[in-house]
């Protein structure tokens, strides 16, 4: 998952963006089927039911008397059967992003979640034999030269003992997890999707990407209408938010989980302490957000700087747009630049038709990179409208793409990362466009408004990304102590943690209370927020150590990529010796941040 690097406009073919060459770069998801009528999708999911079946009833309730040998058939069976899932319903997602008004993609999405759920609940008895299993038997499988390639995913596995429910709860959740979180997300995608805002009734990407007019009253507008359209869908959206904060506190309560963020840290293979460590190195400099921010009042020429100005473009911006031919070449020749592997494999997006590139009536509004599964190809999203940021998306997407592509080898259970380490190549990716685009400019104002570019990007992905986190928090506890939360207790809880970000840099309007109400990531993934701050920093010191000459950093770099999520990120990170667990390793990543403000202050006044 990805966050939305940009907003962007809404608008059919024929328009303005024609001129960028993007209308034909479409993705072709029949290299996994040929649409949702297509045979062969009912015929592999009734074979993967029937296969579930005779899994179940072949090794349920045998896993403490089976040999190496056996395990290891039981384990191929098992990833064989969820990758044929995994395909369907990658398509089935896939299909509905680029249509997410029309009923049937929607009804085809809902109709393979709801069958999923009926064939996972077959397998439900592994995890629990496995992770039940007394240690003495585990560790002798663990041992095994045989189960060699499992031994990670298998050791995971057992992180979740104490939180594992009987057999038979566990079959109920997940046959129920259809009409849980999945559909209230549903719900979430499909009233966005269809509210429009203001008077000329538009779209929400096309009022989102008002906030970067270099009018202010455009942007004071777009603000107000943002909010009036939150405002006008409240209901809904605040009983989503309550559903899915009950339904997680229930769960974590039958789990027997200590705090509402343990399951995500659980899942990103992290402690506790690591990413508290995270939060309190980030929280504790808030100041560099201020900092920056006080700059930019001054580079704008304003007295005070609203929550509408923050994406303002500095008045010496470029507006040139990129064509999407020429996109294509900055970021191949900037990959190329660190990895001729790396531009290969990208090189394969642009020509095999695995990205999906043009602003359409219908499509989901950001950017992401799908993975699907190793035995078929990711495909990328973007809304490609030419500016600079959308070229940087481009490249985020694609190191994804590239991350996931040279991770298949792993296999379906050691392929995934942990979200914490998604955005490894993305970001890294990011980062590399972002230098060569900098290398093409050789006006001196135009580098200082595209390095603030940048600076608030990382921003966007640190700071308010922790200050999310933070927001998160704040319901989840809230919710569990004092019950359900009126929409103003939402608002309440936004303003107090995104103000103490912005606190004396960006006045906060009464507006901008309501904003959290469209942010995904709260009903997507609860607690997903925090990965993309680890991420960036994460990066932000991987590029100290390649841009300082550290030897043979491109193969350790790539080879980290290849592992994809077959090591804990303690193992992934040592060859690298760093150690994310401490709160210096945090703060040095923060500390770069803060010497990019330096060197934007410097550059800003000689100008």
């Amino acid at each position: 998952m990805s966050q939305n690097k940009a907003a962007v406009k809404k608008v059919g073919p024929s328009n303005d963006l024609e001129g960028l060459g993007v209308d034909s770069v479409r993705w072709d998801i029949t290299h996994l089927y040929q649409g949702i009528s297509d045979d062969r999708i009912a015929q592999d999911m009734a074979a993967c039911e029937s296969e579930a079946k005779a899994i179940a009833r072949h090794f349920a309730g045998r896993l403490a008397g089976l040999a190496a040998e056996e395990f290891f058939e039981l384990l191929s069976r098992m990833e064989a059967l969820l990758e044929t899932v995994g395909r369907i319903t990658s398509f089935a997602s896939l299909n509905f992003a680029t249509q997410v008004t029309n009923s049937e993609a929607g009804a085809f999405l809902q109709k393979v979640k709801e069958q999923t759920s009926f064939i996972v609940k077959e397998l439900v008895f592994f995890d629990l034999e496995w992770a039940n299993l007394p240690n003495d038997a585990a560790k002798k499988l663990l041992e095994s030269h045989v189960l060699g390639r499992y031994r990670h995913y298998l050791e995971n596995i057992r992180r979740y003992k104490p939180h594992l429910l009987s057999h038979q709860e566990e079959r109920l959740l997940v046959e129920l997890s259809p009409v849980g979180v999945s559909a209230w997300t549903n719900l979430f995608e499909k009233v966005f999707a269809e509210q429009l805002y203001g008077e000329r009734k538009r779209p929400q990407e096309e009022v989102l990407a008002d906030l970067y007019s270099p009018d202010r009253e455009v942007r004071r507008q777009a603000a107000k209408e943002l909010t009036e359209g939150l405002k006008a869908v409240s209901t809904v959206i605040t009983h989503t938010f309550n559903t899915v904060l009950a339904e997680k506190m229930i769960e974590d309560r039958l789990r027997s989980y200590p705090h509402w963020l343990r399951s995500m840290n659980l899942a990103n293979e992290l402690e506790d302490e690591a990413v508290n460590a995270l939060i309190s190195a980030v929280t504790s400099r808030y100041d560099i957000v201020q900092r920056y921010y006080a700059l930019k009042r001054r580079l704008l020429g304003l007295d005070e700087l609203f929550d509408y100005d923050r994406y303002a473009p500095l008045p010496f911006a470029g507006t040139t747009l990129v064509p999407w031919p020429e996109c294509r070449t900055i970021v191949l020749n900037a990959f190329s630049g660190f990895s001729s592997e790396m531009a290969k494999t990208a090189q394969r997006f642009f020509e095999e038709n695995w990205i999906d590139a043009p602003v359409m009536a219908g499509k989901t509004s950001g950017a992401f990179a799908h993975p699907v599964v190793p035995s078929a190809h990711p495909y990328v999203l973007v809304n490609y409208t030419g500016n600079l940021r959308d070229v940087e998306t481009v490249a985020h997407e694609l190191g994804h793409g590239v991350h996931q592509v040279l991770a298949a080898s792993q296999g379906y259970f050691n392929s995934n990362t942990p979200l914490t380490f998604a955005e490894t190549a993305s970001v890294f990716a990011e980062l590399l466009v972002f230098h060569a685009l900098m290398d093409r400019l050789s006006d001196k104002k135009e580098r200082l408004a595209l390095a603030c570019s940048k600076l608030e990007s990382i921003f966007a992905t640190v700071f308010r990304q922790v200050a999310m986190n933070r927001f998160e928090d704040a319901i989840h506890n809230s919710r569990q102590q004092q019950g359900e939360l009126s929409p103003e207790d939402f608002d309440a809880l936004w303003m107090r943690t995104q103000s103490e970000m912005f606190k004396g840099s960006v006045i906060l309007t009464d507006d901008y209370s309501r904003w959290w109400a469209y942010i995904g990531h709260f009903v997507h993934a609860p607690g997903y927020v925090y990965a993309y701050a680890f991420g960036e920093l994460l990066v932000l010191s991987l590029y100290a150590l390649f841009k300082n000459g550290m030897q043979g950093f491109v193969e350790r770099y790539l080879e980290l990529l290849a592992a994809g999520g077959s090591k804990t990120p303690e193992e992934l990170m040592r060859p690298f010796g760093v150690d994310i667990n401490s709160r210096d390793f945090w703060m040095s990543g923060l500390q770069l941040i803060e010497d990019m403000v330096k060197e934007v202050e410097a550059e800003a006044d000689a100008l």
